[in-house]
C-alpha cells in the first residue's frame, strides 16, 4: 500500500515559535468510516517505524486481527521529523533549496500531535474511539487525549511513560553522543552520520531488550571461541539494518523529541494534565522493559481518572510491545468486553 501525502497549505507554527514554511504528512488509511463516524483507530507509531502499521505491528492490526478494516477506519501518520511522507531534516529548505539538514527546527510530542489534528480535519474525522501506541507513540497518545480530552474516547498506552526519565534521555544523549563522533554527521549530505546511527542504534538495542535475550538467542555454543562473538555480528547487523533505511538526523531530532515529552509542561505539573483525561483508558506495561519500567505506567494508571492496568511479561523485554500481540489481543479484549476502569486486569496466561 502506498503512502498518501497531505500537504498542508499555510505556514505551521512550532511550539518554540518557529515556523515550517511547507509542510506535508504522509498516511496511511485502511478500512472505511461508518455512518456514524465512530469506528476510526488512530496509532500513533514509534521511534523508526512509519506510517504502514499492517507491515510493523502485525497479529494486532491486519485483515484477520483485532484491528482489522471490516471494523475499523484505521489511520496512522507518519510522524514529524520521520523520512517516511512527511516533512524532515532531508526534506528540502524552501529558503535555501537545499536540504535542511541541522537548519531544521527543533520540535515536540505536542507538535507531532498537532499534525496528527491538521490530518484528523482534513480527513473529516471528528471523533477518535481509539487512540494507541507504544513508547514514542503512546507519548503521542497521551498527549493527544490532553490537548483534546473530549475527542479522544478510548485511549491505550504500552510501555510509555507521562515524563521521559533522566534513564531515558541519558540512553538518548548517549546515542547522539555516538553520531556526533562521526564528523560526516556535520557535511551536510544525505548518509552524513552513518557510522554514527550505527553505534546509535547498537546503544539502542541493549534498552530495547535485555541481559535474558541476549543470553538466549547470543550465546556461544562453543567454549573455544575468543573472537568474533554472535553478539557482536548481532550488534553490526543490527546497526547496519537501520542505516539502510533511515538517517542520522531524523534519528538526532527524534530522540530529542522523546527527551522533551512531559506532559506537565505548562500544565501545572504531570498529575494534573493527567486528570484532565477523558478518555477510558489502558495502561500496558511490561515486566521486562528497561527502558521503560513498569512504574511509569502504574503511576500513570493511579492518575489517569478512568484507567485500567494490566502488565506482561516478555522475552524481548521494551520490543515486547511489538511483537507480543497475542498478549495485547487477550487484554484489549478484556478492556472493552467488561468494565475494568480502575482496576487491574489479571491477564489469564501470560507471554
Amino acid at each position: 500500500m502506498n503512502t498518501q501525502i497531505f500537504k498542508y497549505p499555510q505556514p505551521f507554527k512550532l511550539e518554540s515559535g518557529k515556523k515550517l514554511r511547507e509542510l506535508e504528512i504522509g498516511f496511511h488509511t485502511y478500512g472505511k468510516l461508518n455512518k456514524e463516524r465512530d469506528n476510526v483507530v488512530w496509532v500513533c507509531h514509534a521511534l523508526t517505524a512509519n506510517a504502514d502499521v499492517f507491515d510493523w505491528w502485525k497479529g494486532l492490526f491486519g485483515n484477520n486481527d483485532y484491528f482489522n478494516p471490516e471494523e475499523h477506519f484505521i489511520v496512522c501518520a507518519n510522524i514529524l521529523g520521520s523520512p517516511y511522507g512527511t516533512t524532515n531534516p532531508l526534506s528540502i529548505n524552501p529558503v535555501t533549496g537545499l536540504p535542511f539538514y541541522l537548519a531544521f527546527p527543533q520540535f515536540s510530542v505536542r507538535d507531532i500531535v498537532k499534525i496528527h489534528q491538521l490530518l484528523a480535519e482534513h480527513l473529516e474525522i471528528k471523533d477518535i474511539k481509539i487512540a494507541i501506541g507504544g513508547s514514542l507513540g503512546g507519548q503521542q497518545a497521551l498527549e493527544w487525549s490532553i490537548i483534546e480530552p473530549n475527542r479522544i474516547k478510548n485511549l491505550i498506552l504500552i510501555a510509555t511513560n507521562a515524563r521521559h526519565s533522566p534513564w531515558g534521555i541519558a540512553f538518548n544523549e548517549s546515542q547522539r553522543l555516538a553520531i556526533a563522533t562521526d564528523r560526516s554527521f556535520y557535511a551536510n549530505k544525505p548518509d552524513g552520520g552513518a557510522k554514527g546511527l550505527k553505534a546509535a542504534r547498537s546503544i539502542a538495542l541493549l534498552s530495547y531488550r535485555g541481559y535474558k535475550t541476549y543470553t538466549v538467542t547470543q550465546q556461544e555454543e562453543k567454549d573455544t571461541k575468543m573472537d568474533n562473538f554472535k553478539a557482536s555480528s548481532y550488534q553490526n547487523y543490527q546497526g547496519e539494518k537501520l542505516v539502510n533505511r533511515f538517517n542520522a538526523y531524523s534519528y538526532w531530532y527524534l530522540t530529542k523529541v522523546m527527551d522533551s515529552h512531559n506532559v506537565g509542561r505548562g500544565r501545572h505539573g504531570v498529575e494534573k494534565a493527567l486528570s484532565i483525561i477523558k478518555a477510558k483508558t489502558l495502561v500496558i506495561g511490561i515486566k521486562s522493559d528497561l527502558l521503560f519500567p513498569v512504574e511509569e505506567q502504574q503511576y500513570m494508571f493511579r492518575h489517569i481518572p478512568k484507567a485500567a492496568y494490566a502488565e506482561f511479561d516478555s522475552f524481548y523485554g521494551h520490543d515486547g510491545f511489538l511483537i507480543e500481540t497475542e498478549a495485547l489481543t487477550n487484554v484489549i479484549t478484556s478492556f472493552f468486553k467488561t468494565d475494568v476502569r480502575g482496576k487491574i486486569i489479571e491477564l489469564q496466561q501470560t507471554a
